[in-house]
């Protein structure tokens, strides 16, 4: 989930990385929060030159990559983080680039995990987690949202995976749906976020939540749902709503 103009990333104040060192590495478009057990700044810049350099160097040979909102399969070859976000994109209709944003929180966080035991990796409201203890986040669904800023979640039992967010009504990211927030949490992260573009595409009113809930439990890819548009909430699977917080 991209930024709301004017709001420079408010919802980072909400998550938390228990007795976890904080810090932010900023190259190109991937602006990163990062929890470690320890000041990792140049890891975490290398770690992000080099999953850009493999996505940028293959889209750059394949036209129609970075503009397609349809499935392409990788070239025999392609460096893994590019086969994972077409294997996301795959399982759920939507282009490669639907996948972006997890695969390089996922690859720069499984980097880092060469030097802490623990690692929470944010990029743009799409996140990576390793962690000893389940990890919480604030629920960030537009300043307009009743949700905001009184609903955190976070995963049942799991302590690893991702958690990616995609929305039709906050910044500027791609969406034809107009949920205010779509959560979804998987155990990795190129499929959160290709999960969370496409449940949010089918998300248009608040009538819309049940069914695409109902389908996630039926297709059984993803641990946990969370959808918010307007004055409903919807959840399911392994994320606990926690309230009030």
């Amino acid at each position: 989930m991209d930024k709301e103009p004017g709001n420079d990333r408010l919802y980072r104040s909400w998550a938390t990385g228990k007795g976890l060192c904080e810090f932010q590495v900023t190259v190109g478009e991937s602006d990163l929060q990062v929890f470690a057990d320890r000041p990792l700044e140049v890891e975490t810049e290398a770690a992000i030159r080099r999953v850009r350099r493999d996505i940028e160097l293959y889209a750059a040979a394949q036209d129609g990559f970075i503009q397609s909102l349809r499935p392409i399969t990788a070239e025999p070859g392609a460096p893994e983080p590019v086969r994972r976000m077409c294997e996301a994109g795959a399982q759920y209709g939507v282009g490669p680039m639907a996948a972006v944003a997890g695969v390089v929180a996922e690859f720069v966080g499984r980097d880092l995990l060469q030097y802490s035991r623990q690692v929470i990796v944010e990029n743009g409201g799409d996140i990576f987690f390793q962690t000893a203890e389940p990890p919480s986040f604030g629920l960030f669904a537009g300043e307009a949202s009743p949700f905001t800023g009184s609903v955190r979640f976070r995963p049942r039992a799991i302590t690893a995976g991702g958690v990616c967010t995609s929305s039709g009504t906050v910044g500027h990211s791609l969406s034809f749906g107009r949920a205010d927030a779509v959560v979804v949490l998987a155990r990795n992260a190129a499929l959160a976020d290709a999960a969370a573009t496409a449940i949010g595409n089918t998300i248009r009113t608040a009538a819309d939540v049940a069914k695409a809930i109902e389908i996630e439990e039926e297709r059984r890819l993803l641990d946990g749902v969370l959808i918010a548009i307007g004055e409903v909430l919807g959840a399911w699977g392994e994320l606990e709503i926690i309230e009030g917080a």
